[in-house]
């Protein structure tokens, strides 16, 4: 119920912000102004994905527009989370309340890019997918820049759907995915292909993740297998006023509660398929290491990950434990990509090791990882998280990449590098769209390459180019 009234708060506001709109209230953006975006996301919770993707679109989207003619905000839902991050960039508190927010605060910008890589499923929240809407929409209403940036699209309970189908169908969304613009399309929202944008993401020097791994007790020879765990049953985290008040009261819920109103899916079943899952990569890595001379350790990248983390570690008698909480996004992709192997349920820890080409298997609860593996040409190294033979199969997989590891990081590298191209595509449609709803707005002139629709790349990654890229691609004509 609680979640319903969040929608139908949010919907209220979009109308009145459009017949505002028609009425003559708000302004637009004019010639010589700084055009100001607002970047929604789920950021300042110390989840590494949403963190890396929506630095990287800050300084793609920067760098093709001009730092001298944009002013960029960010939400965040915690500043102590996210200092340090998203440089030259305003800072915005995101309250888990949001309706009045979005109220307020979106009408003050010339644009919305709606960054966060879950933006359209009910997996996660409907909370966060009506936020996301409500971004957008109010955006769209108001005849603004109305982006959605590498987002995806999953499964919508119904009255999201609706909402996704009538706010967003004056919005562009570009997906990471085809099975995502496939599912908006039906929708009626329209669509354009992209990737993620965490690719071109550079963290702290190789050294600094090697020395983190030494002190958790490394040997710094035998191989590094990384395990990122997660708890795939508890979604969704769902409003609940009632469960709030009796929490508030008693202390109950005190295991599913999330924050404020919010509390994940929990019972029995829950943690009965919880338990099934960290016992089964449990018994899978202490197989393996029994088999091979590997150092095994934890690592959440969200903050929410500790607590699979520390109960997999207690199955295996102890290992380390690394988490959000005490690393930044800069210093985990750091410990990650000094790894020789990988077992991730989180979508960017794969992502993000993926650059300095760390085999990866991956055991997933939606179509993210999935869809990543195919693209890879890696359908046998993805497990599903209910897998009645996860253990067996988690087994197999780290058994291959241990020994077909070079095969494996050559199908890694050229995914890399095709998605990057991808990423300088979504810059060029991004432009287009600017210029578009602003046709007065200074774009850059002339004949570009791809690569000039990228921000600044590590020398790293200009070596995976050299490695792996296909024959030359053709400049690009930027909008005149």
């Amino acid at each position: 119920m609680t979640d319903l009234l969040l929608e139908a708060w949010v919907s209220s506001i979009i109308e009145s912000k459009k017949l505002g709109w028609m009425l003559g209230k708000g302004k637009a953006w004019q010639p010589g102004e700084r055009l100001k975006l607002l970047f929604a996301g789920y950021n300042g919770t110390r989840n590494t994905g949403s963190d890396v993707r929506v630095e990287e679109m800050l300084r793609q989207i920067r760098h093709i527009l001009g730092a001298g003619n944009v002013e960029f905000s960010v939400m965040s839902q915690s500043f102590d989370f996210s200092r340090g991050y998203f440089d030259g960039t305003a800072q915005v508190h995101l309250p888990d309340i949001f309706p009045p927010f979005l109220a307020r605060e979106v009408p003050k910008h010339h644009g919305v890019v709606a960054c966060e890589g879950s933006a359209f499923k009910s997996k996660f929240a409907n909370a966060l997918t009506t936020m996301m809407i409500g971004s957008l929409g109010v955006a769209a209403a108001q005849n603004k820049l109305s982006v959605g940036y590498g987002s995806e699209a999953g499964h919508m309970d119904p009255l999201v759907a609706k909402m996704c189908r009538r706010y967003c169908k004056d919005s562009l969304i570009i997906t990471r995915n085809v099975e995502s613009r496939t599912l908006l399309r039906e929708l009626g929202v329209p669509t354009e292909l992209g990737t993620d944008t965490a690719w071109t993401f550079e963290p702290v020097p190789a050294e600094y993740g090697q020395r983190v791994l030494r002190e958790a007790g490394w040997d710094g020879k035998v191989p590094v297998l990384v395990v990122c765990p997660i708890n795939p049953f508890w979604w969704p985290v769902t409003a609940s006023v009632a469960k709030y008040a009796l929490h508030a009261m008693t202390g109950a819920y005190r295991d599913s509660y999330y924050r404020t109103v919010y509390f994940h899916k929990s019972g029995q079943d829950v943690e009965q398929a919880f338990e099934r899952y960290l016992t089964a990569i449990a018994k899978a890595v202490d197989g393996f290491r029994k088999r091979r001379n590997v150092f095994v350790l934890m690592v959440a990248t969200e903050r929410l990950d500790a607590r699979a983390g520390h109960r997999i570690a207690e199955k295996l008698g102890g290992v380390p434990v690394l988490t959000s909480d005490d690393y930044d996004m800069y210093q985990l992709v750091s410990i990650l990509r000094a790894c020789r192997m990988m077992a991730s349920s989180r979508y960017h820890g794969i992502v993000t090791s993926m650059p300095a080409l760390v085999p990866s298997c991956g055991i997933t609860m939606d179509e993210r990882i999935r869809n990543l593996m195919r693209e890879r040409g890696h359908q046998d190294l993805l497990m599903n998280v209910d897998d009645v033979e996860l253990e067996l199969r988690l087994l197999a997989a780290l058994e291959k990449l241990y020994t077909d590891g070079e095969s494996v990081a050559e199908g890694i590298g050229k995914t890399v590098v095709k998605n990057l191209k991808v990423m300088a595509r979504m810059g060029v449609l991004f432009e287009e769209e600017v210029q578009r709803r602003y046709p007065d707005f200074p774009t850059r002139k002339g004949e570009w390459s791809w690569e000039d629709y990228l921000p600044p790349m590590s020398e790293s990654l200009r070596g995976l180019l050299e490695a792996y890229e296909a024959p030359a691609e053709p400049r690009v004509s930027a909008v005149s």
